[in-house]
């Protein structure tokens, strides 16, 4: 396996978000940059006053270099609205900027991402997160909730709840203000058999990050 040497050397130093998603096309902090079509960076504003922030990049999503594009994405707009939030005003990005897969004959099979590569990515998420400076942080998914709430953290058990991000951030880089939550990850409801259920717990969580944010 190649050596992983992480993301640090190509993260410029006090970029905004058009120069760190510039540089992170030529990011090869781990070796899933090999396999995968694209970087695939972020979407959303500099002001937006909640971040959404997924798992890695699907197959949809590396082909189009768009995070949250394919049917989890399309859940995820639907259960936003349901919740009272606008996607255009989100940050929307992800722990891992590469797809992970296997290669079948008919399609790519994803693959959940390692600690290491959660660990090489994470300058990235470092940086767009001090720049955005968010209100709150969602973590959509077990994998997005191990990189900012640490490797104890449970969505099973612990999904909905606010936890400062002074308090909670594993990396002092990103102690700030705010709130940090998580919930399911919008491929959970896909999958789910008892999906309006599912969606009907995702769009909960998704309330409490919007009746989190401070009247503007």
């Amino acid at each position: 396996m190649a050596q992983r040497p992480g993301a640090q050397k190509w993260v410029p130093t006090g970029a905004g978000l058009d120069a760190l998603r510039e540089a992170a096309a030529g990011c090869e902090g781990c070796e899933l940059h090999v396999a995968a079509t694209q970087t695939v960076f972020s979407t959303g504003s500099a002001l937006a006053r909640v971040a959404l922030v997924g798992e890695q990049p699907g197959d949809a999503e590396d082909r189009q270099g768009a995070p949250f594009v394919g049917p989890a994405g399309q859940l995820l707009n639907r259960a936003l609205d349901a919740a009272g939030l606008d996607r255009a005003d989100c940050y929307v990005t992800n722990a891992v900027k590469h797809f992970r897969f296997t290669a079948t004959p008919k399609r790519r099979l994803h693959q959940t991402p390692e600690l290491v590569h959660l660990q090489a990515c994470r300058p990235w998420l470092t940086a767009e997160l001090a720049v955005v400076d968010p209100e709150i942080v969602v973590c959509l998914g077990a994998t997005a909730a191990r990189s900012l709430l640490g490797p104890e953290f449970r969505v099973t058990r612990q999904r909905g709840i606010l936890f400062p991000r002074a308090t909670q951030a594993p990396d002092p880089a990103m102690v700030q203000s705010g709130w940090l939550m998580a919930t399911i990850h919008p491929s959970a409801v896909l999958r789910a058999p008892d999906r309006d259920d599912t969606f009907a717990g995702l769009v909960r969580d998704l309330v409490v990050a919007a009746e989190a944010l401070v009247p503007s």
